[in-house]
């Protein structure tokens, strides 16, 4: 049985890697025929990959380190797996990174070509092409690492390890990815906007390639780690309860065993499929679009439908791919959970149902909350009238405020999946949250690539109309990517609840106690880290930026003729200053993720560090999401005035605004999606620890 369902995982990896292999071939025939597209496409993509290479240099001793710790504390069994989860997720974030660097460019020469009529749809295809690759290989290696890991091993509690590693390389790269991006992105907007008053991707700014080089560091290398490490956390955990699990407490021989393993794989399988077929429906056009104009022309009212399905709309035709993707996910998890549970079936697919629904209901707040759409957005950016303080209090406010309806949202699923199947529901309810990372992943990757293809356009100084495409996709990103960390952060908590519990079995704590001085102490230490990781990353963010607003300022003064266009910028030296910062910085935060849960264990005890667990989850998603709702609503209050609301560009109320986005820069890309990691990072090392304690 267990062969079984490591060929079925192994098979639905694989053609997730194919489905990536064919749109990569695709994409690679395209070509860019504009020079200077194609030498700033270039010049991105080695920046970036230089990066990249490093950070792993880095990291190569710290992975050596853990492992030989693992294999003579628990085997060598451990160790490979933690190994390999690394390996998996750096092998993740470098292919994402490739990919996009090349898809970037051709983005925005496909914006620029009008010859077939439809550059907007093409610039689209060619954008989300990028992304749907980096989805797909997340998935697919994160699938492939699990079948590998599970046929050596054939062992659970040994398969944590795996979360282990992958996890690990996800905060380094996380955190070193968004200093890197942050420093480059505020000292380019500080200097260059506001008071060298230049367009954002001027050339003529010297942080510009390290800015564009950033986007790719962090919101597509770091993310593309983060969500693999969340992805195969999330299965691992549901593997480890079911296992144990029985829907008869009591009953001698009733765990569920195999099928309780098999199932979250089988899960996450089917989440393949249905991602292949929502990234198959999005293309220049929107999805299908000749067939469902048809049927639409059927029905009365439908014109405006019809309208925005033949001009190709681009929010349109996302949107619409993903929901076929997560329709076609709840009716497989209804077969499967027939196949599997039988009687006890309809309870474990309304548990999974109900995590899918909470995840996109999160999602849907958050746009709420950070979309310039909405009043909220737009109150911040109207706040810009009496300046950046009030901008900044407004922002804070709005972000503290937007904790509310998604963490009751997950205390409703987390509730109603327990009440339904247990432990083994809340876990699996958080895979159903996770079990369309394709297609949401590649949706949240097109809008770095878009972003990026934005940058590009402003540096070869095309036509009006080419940028206006861009900036549309990348407003769209925008949304979609402020959507995807809040449903990260959703499943984060159902996912470190989940490996909670599982800690709990194999340390064999039946309940934690808090009139214990010691769990009591380890709650309050656990509810403290997230501020000092959030303090440790935004420093390194405010040091970096200091850093590199001293280089602009004395490029510009210094450099004649830099404003004039005939003077060159030192791109790379900004490009040092951000990779300096990005790899020195990184270490302390990723390092006290690992070292203080092992401390508090040996010298505290397995019920101050359950204790510890607990106090880092309900702190480290409070400030997720208010650190990511904050900073969002602070991007888009600012590209809300620019659009022309509130003075415009060049006014005093844009730069209060720009002064907003750069505090909010930190917040949303640095600090607040490295919580999602930190939380589960911190209780996937006490699960693997847990037999030392």
């Amino acid at each position: 049985m267990w062969l079984v369902l490591v060929f079925v995982t192994l098979v639905f990896g694989i053609l997730a890697g194919l489905y990536a292999w064919t749109v990569f071939q695709k994409l690679a025939e395209s070509k860019i025929d504009n020079p200077r597209v194609a030498e700033l496409s270039d010049i991105i993509h080695k920046g970036a990959m230089a990066f990249l290479k490093k950070e792993y240099t880095w990291l190569v001793p710290f992975v050596g380190v853990v492992a030989i710790l693992l294999a003579i504390s628990l085997g060598i069994g451990q160790a490979f797996a933690f190994v390999l989860g690394a390996l998996c997720s750096a092998t993740a974030g470098w292919f994402g990174m490739y990919v996009a660097t090349q898809a970037n460019g051709r983005t925005t020469y496909a914006a620029s070509d009008n010859s077939t009529g439809n550059a907007a749809g093409n610039a689209l295809e060619a954008a989300f092409s990028g992304g749907s690759i980096v989805g797909m290989v997340v998935v697919g290696l994160g699938l492939i690492g699990l079948a590998i890991a599970y046929l050596f091993l054939n062992d659970v509690s040994s398969l944590t390890a795996f979360g282990m590693g992958a996890s690990s390389i996800a905060l380094f790269a996380r955190v070193g990815g968004g200093i890197y991006t942050k420093a480059a992105d505020v000292g380019a907007d500080l200097v260059g906007k506001v008071e060298a008053g230049i367009p954002e991707d001027d050339p003529r700014n010297p942080a510009v390639i390290a800015d564009n080089v950033g986007d790719n560091v962090g919101d597509i290398a770091g993310m593309g780690a983060d969500l693999f490490e969340s992805y195969v956390n999330s299965i691992l955990a549901a593997m480890a309860i079911g296992a144990v699990y029985t829907f008869t407490p009591g009953v001698a021989n009733s765990e569920l065993g195999l099928w309780g393993i098999g199932f979250p794989l089988f899960l996450s399988a089917w989440g393949i499929f249905a991602s292949i077929i929502g990234c198959m429906m999005i293309s220049r056009k929107a999805p299908f679009s000749d067939t469902v104009i048809s049927i639409a022309k059927k029905f009365p009212g439908m014109n405006p439908v019809i309208e925005r399905i033949d001009e190709g709309d681009a929010a349109f035709a996302l949107r619409t791919g993903t929901f076929v993707a997560g329709g076609l996910m709840i009716a497989g998890t209804f077969v499967l959970s027939i196949l599997f549970f039988f009687s006890n079936s309809f309870n474990v697919f309304l548990a999974v149902t109900s995590g899918v629904l909470a995840g996109i209901l999160i999602g849907i707040m958050t746009e709420v909350y950070t979309s310039g759409d909405y009043k909220f957005v737009q109150d911040v950016a109207a706040s810009s009238e009496t300046g950046s303080s009030t901008v900044i209090l407004s922002g804070i406010s709005l972000g503290m405020l937007s904790t509310g309806i998604p963490v009751l949202l997950i205390c409703i699923s987390t509730l109603i999946s327990y009440y339904l199947a247990g432990m083994f529901g809340v876990a699996v309810a958080a895979v159903g949250m996770l079990s369309i990372t394709g297609i949401s992943l590649s949706v949240d990757a097109y809008g770095p690539i878009a972003d990026n293809a934005g940058g590009i356009a402003e540096m070869s100084e095309l036509p009006e109309g080419v940028r206006k495409i861009t900036d549309h996709l990348d407003a769209i990103g925008n949304t979609t990517a402020a959507m995807g960390k809040g449903l990260a952060i959703g499943s984060a908590a159902l996912t470190a609840l989940a490996l909670f519990v599982a800690y709990s079995q194999a340390a064999k704590i039946d309940k934690i106690d808090i009139m214990n001085p010691y769990v009591i102490v380890g709650l309050l230490i656990g509810g403290m880290l997230p501020f000092i990781f959030c303090s440790l990353s935004i420093d390194a963010v405010s040091k970096a930026a200091n850093s590199m607003i001293e280089e602009v300022r004395r490029q510009f003064h210094e450099i004649a003729g830099i404003m004039e266009g005939t003077g060159k910028p030192e791109y790379e030296r900004c490009v040092e200053i951000s990779t300096h910062a990005a790899l020195t910085q990184m270490i302390v935060p990723g390092v006290m993720a690992i070292v203080v849960p092992v401390l508090v264990g040996f010298i505290l005890g397995k019920e101050a560090l359950g204790g510890l667990l607990g106090g880092s989850i309900v702190t480290g998603v409070m400030m997720a999401l208010f650190m990511s709702n904050s900073g969002g609503a602070w991007d888009n209050a600012k590209k809300y005035i620019e659009e022309g609301h509130f003075n415009g560009k060049g006014s005093p109320n844009h730069a209060a605004a720009v002064i907003g986005d750069t505090v909010g820069d930190p917040f949303k890309d640095t600090a607040g999606p490295s919580l999602n990691i930190l939380i589960k990072l911190m209780t996937v090392v006490a699960l693997v620890l847990a037999p030392l304690f």
